[in-house]
């Protein structure tokens, strides 16, 4: 079945001619209507090819021209291949493509698809260089890849009919029959059709289905949620297959493109900035400032986001910032489609090499072994046939190696000694000794998380009050303090590093809700704040959401805009938020799912405080998708990594590391980013692309890269599943 996707010529749509129809948009309000020749020319052929042709060359990087020996020979190769192709099928299979015929007179490929998924993969590892790289391990041999500078020197360039590929994407949309569309015009409907037809903005998320209608399709709207009817001339499915698979697989609403609102070419910025235009604040925990005025950036902003956090220079305050007024030219850019805002945060996707240890241990060990049992002195050339069964016996002094255990038995020794010494020492010696114990002053490492008392026993009465005298001082203090960290983080630490002696979860509740009325009546603002936000976590942890959502706002309405404590701000806004996303409450949580968003996405090394926060980054991906901004959807492809990470769904990541890898353009990003990509396709058995993320990682580092041992330990196992050739053969 066939698709109309024209652009049409003017800004809105009008359903039948005659009277205008005000729309959404107060700034569109012209009409259009579809002509049957525009349809015809907008339809997509009934019998496209579904084949692909997928052709390469060899050349040389420092000749910038082909390699006729190396192409020759790989174009030899291929012919040995033609007849015996399991090979080839096998590497176009884990590259998400079928393979239909190879031409190794014109050095090219034939493939085909039959999911959407299959050509959504195949044009990521086309994008990212791994068709180029397992093409590489493909048509080489060993001569090739053991002559270090004609590997370096020499690049596989493969192209495709990028029209044919868009072609074939979009017959494979219609035929699944359910997609996503952006409205490239206002639809604003008759009034006697209201309620039937959809009332669109421009450049409005519509998620459709098709039917027999040749000029209609239903649909639903992403940021109303209302169901109706569109016209197909109004709509052009969404390009990019990541897009289309997160909408389908991460469903919710999202906001609207204003014109107001600046993305472009414009980056992530921080410093401070400048107001184009006042603002007078119409919430609390927003900022009012005068056109002009210098804005000192808390964090970072981000282009396609509503807010940000400033400081006003003149007056101090803080609070949220709308992007939209202030002049996108003042402040200072980040790098280019940097998604990290710190090294903290890059090296937080290095945490799964951790996973490698045991296995890269084996591996080392294999590799170390050796079956020699001599050794030579270089003084005089003396065979050893005798080497003593402690190895370290033989190392020079200072030298020796350290074991496990061996600190502690060396620090038993000293004190031994020191006992036994201290038999002959005088009384004034012991007494000097004690004195400097007296005086050690703990490092920093050793000082703990203050603990406090869960009484049980504590009655509610006036006189009772002062029992409640620690925890209340414990939590009443103003602004930021690192005790709180446990508090915040989504692990529930502090239920057993900050509270003891209570046996089950709802005595320290009852607890704390009794802590919470005596703050409450002392008029202990951060005290009730925190008291109403460790009340709300744990009634989420009971899945009683809309118990924790009355806490949370609570704590928000104590706070009363106040930013002293950033962490649990942000942990309260992400908090309601996602609350608000699982109810469904739109009309309530509009505005403050933008500003959670905001604190979500620019604040700098921000622990997630809540497992529930990947509905925010799911909603701050939307907004990356609607505004067409770059540097946001790839922050949120981060978030959601990391987020997923450390919950321990890996099989859900990679979709977003290779989008992230994608968005890229700062090498150390993609170096992390690759990190990522070569563990997951391991787990996943796919031994080519795993090889391919390894080497891509090491020619956009260039010279003077290490890979960690881990991946090393990645290429070679994955290079012996590639030949065939057993792991247990590397002792060999």
């Amino acid at each position: 079945m066939g698709g109309c996707f024209c652009i049409p010529g003017e800004l809105s749509l009008s359903w039948g001619p005659g009277k205008e129809t005000p729309s959404k948009d107060p700034t569109v309000s012209s009409e259009f209507i579809a002509s049957s020749e525009d349809k015809e020319r907008c339809c997509l052929p009934q019998n496209m090819n579904p084949d692909l042709t997928l052709s390469f060359s060899v050349k040389s990087r420092s000749q910038r021209c082909v390699n006729g020996l190396l192409q020759e020979a790989a174009r030899r190769r291929l012919w040995a291949l033609e007849n015996e192709d399991q090979e080839v099928r096998a590497l176009f299979q884990d590259l998400s493509a079928r393979l239909v015929g190879i031409q190794s007179q014109r050095a090219q490929f034939l493939i085909t698809f039959k999911t959407l998924e299959e050509i959504w993969k195949f044009s990521t590892y086309l994008n990212l260089g791994y068709v180029s790289a397992c093409l590489e391990h493909l048509l080489f041999d060993h001569k090739y890849w053991l002559s270090c500078r004609l590997v370096e020197d020499t690049e596989i360039q493969v192209s495709v009919d990028e029209k044919h590929l868009e072609t074939i994407y979009l017959g494979l949309l219609i035929q699944e029959g359910h997609f996503f569309c952006r409205a490239m015009c206002s639809v604003a409907p008759p009034a006697e059709k209201e309620g039937e037809y959809l009332t669109l903005c421009k450049k409005e998320l519509i998620s459709v289905k098709i039917t027999d209608s040749e000029s209609e399709w239903e649909g639903v709207s992403l940021v109303t949620g209302q169901r109706g009817l569109v016209p197909l001339s109004a709509l052009e499915p969404l390009p990019l297959p990541f897009h289309q698979w997160f909408l389908k697989n991460y469903p919710g609403s999202c906001g609207l493109s204003r014109k107001r609102d600046w993305t472009g070419s414009y980056q992530i910025g921080r410093g401070k900035c400048k107001a184009w235009k006042e603002y007078e604040r119409e919430e609390k925990d927003e900022l009012s400032f005068h056109r002009g005025e210098s804005i000192e950036i808390i964090g970072f902003v981000i282009p396609g986001l509503q807010w940000f956090i400033g400081k006003s220079t003149r007056s101090g305050e803080v609070g949220f910032v709308p992007t939209r007024n202030i002049d996108p030219e003042s402040y200072s850019p980040m790098n280019k489609s940097s998604a990290f805002f710190s090294d903290e945060e890059r090296c937080s996707l290095w945490v799964l090499g951790s996973d490698r240890k045991a296995e890269c241990a084996s591996f080392l060990h294999k590799l170390a072994h050796t079956d020699i049992a001599s050794v030579y002195r270089l003084s005089g050339f003396e065979s050893i046939q005798n080497l003593p069964n402690d190895p370290s016996a033989s190392q020079p002094e200072g030298f020796k190696e350290a074991r496990p255990g061996r600190a502690w038995e060396e620090h038993q020794a000293v004190g031994s000694r020191q006992s036994s010494s201290s038999e002959d020492s005088s009384p004034e010696e012991e007494l000097l000794s004690a004195a400097s114990d007296s005086y050690h002053l703990p490092e920093p490492d050793d000082l703990d998380d203050p603990e406090l008392l869960v009484d049980l026993n504590t009655g509610q009465e006036e006189e009772e009050a002062e029992n409640f005298a620690p925890m209340l001082a414990f939590l009443d203090h103003e602004g930021y303090a690192d005790h709180f960290k446990s508090l915040y983080d989504f692990s529930f630490s502090f239920l057993t590093s900050s509270f003891y002696s209570f046996s089950e979860e709802d005595e320290l509740v009852a607890y704390l809700e009794a802590s919470r009325k005596w703050a409450k009546r002392g008029r202990r603002t951060w005290a009730h704040a925190r008291l109403c936000f460790l009340l709300g976590r744990l009634s989420v942890r009971k899945v009683k959401l809309s118990q924790a959502r009355v806490y949370f706002e609570e704590a928000m309405y104590i706070l009363d805009g106040t930013f002293e404590d950033l962490s649990l701000v942000a942990a309260l806004y992400t908090n309601l938020a996602a609350i608000y996303l699982r109810q469904r409450l739109r009309h309530r949580g509009s505005a403050l799912l933008e500003k959670a968003g905001a604190l979500l996405a620019c604040l700098p090394d921000r622990e997630s405080s809540t497992k529930n926060e990947l509905d925010v980054v799911a909603y701050v991906l939307r907004q990356g998708i609607v505004t067409g901004s770059c540097p946001l959807e790839a922050r949120a492809c981060f978030l959601a990594i990391r987020l997923l990470l450390s919950l321990g769904r890996h099989e859900e990541v990679l979709p977003f590391a290779e989008r992230l890898q994608l968005l890229s353009g700062h090498p150390p990003d993609l170096e992390a980013t690759a990190t990522v990509l070569s563990f997951l396709y391991d787990k996943k058995y796919l031994p080519h692309l795993t090889v391919a993320s390894v080497q891509e990682r090491g020619t956009q580092s260039g010279q003077g890269m290490s890979l960690p041992i881990w991946q090393v330990y990645l290429v070679l196992q994955n290079t012996t599943k590639l030949l065939g050739v057993p792991s247990s053969s590397w002792g060999e």
